[in-house]
């Protein structure tokens, strides 16, 4: 059980981020993992009064506020007619509709978690983050970081024009995934990012060239292949590290053949 000493609702982002220095404090989210733990909070940060629950859609790119619901993502046209229905692919089965409208997209991409399709999805697209003093930097580069005390401000995914596709395999519906798999053409670049494995999701790219002469099937094949190969995968309650290590193929596989589909 977690116990809040103190609620307040930040005026500004200057006295959310003053008050999150204090390692007692923490930023809520939509508390939705933060109150399944143990411990005391001292002061409990809410970004509720500051803007952030927007997604903001111009010619060039989205900007995602940080506390924009899993289900608005689930439904918007436009982010999700550029990614061709992979965002809320990525989204529709973590838990039910009550859980995604709690759920913030700036505390699944904050929490970086292992199992997270949010932050798999975006890692397959052009996607930066804005922190409030860290600026802003590549989602790739923020997911390998270590947590600070920075405040997430937004996610901006840029227009490229580009193609996308996104997967999981569970064992139930709702339930985390066994593996997830986005994957995504942009500026001639093949990427697929594994999350669920079930450490933090990773990009791998098409440095070989298997894809250079087009979604051919053996090239398709050979990179899903590759893949598989590159991954690292663990054992946990939901699959062996083998079994993670088959499903990265075969999503991967899959997903290659809905592009080569549209084409």
């Amino acid at each position: 059980m977690i116990n809040i000493q103190k609620y307040v609702r930040a005026e500004s982002l200057e006295e959310a981020y003053r008050l999150n220095q204090n390692r007692q404090n923490r930023v809520l989210g939509g508390m939705l993992w933060l109150k399944m733990g143990n411990g005391n909070v001292n002061t409990a940060i809410d970004l509720c009064g500051l803007g952030l629950d927007t997604i903001q859609e111009t010619r060039e790119q989205f900007a995602i506020g940080a506390m924009v619901s899993l289900r608005q993502i689930e439904l918007h046209e436009g982010l999700n007619a550029y990614t061709r229905g992979a965002a809320a692919a990525a989204v529709r089965d973590i838990v039910g509709v009550q859980f995604r409208n709690l759920a913030t997209a700036g505390g699944s991409i904050w929490g970086r978690f292992g199992f997270s399709d949010v932050l798999t999805v975006f890692l397959a697209m052009e996607t930066y983050v804005e922190l409030y003093k860290g600026g802003i930097l590549p989602l790739e580069q923020f997911a390998a970081m270590k947590y600070d005390r920075d405040i997430l401000v937004r996610i901006i995914v840029k227009k490229t024009p580009g193609d996308f596709a996104y997967r999981t395999m569970r064992n139930q519906r709702t339930d985390f995934p066994v593996i997830a798999c986005g994957l995504s053409r942009i500026g001639g670049e093949y990427r697929v990012v594994i999350g669920a494995r079930p450490a933090r999701a990773m990009a791998v790219r098409d440095e070989r060239g298997f894809l250079s002469g087009g979604l051919t099937e053996e090239g398709c094949r050979a990179f899903a292949g590759y893949v598989a190969e590159t991954v690292p995968t663990e054992s946990n309650i939901r699959g062996s590290a083998a079994y993670r290590t088959h499903l990265i193929r075969v999503l991967t596989e899959r997903n290659l053949a809905e592009l080569r589909g549209r084409r």
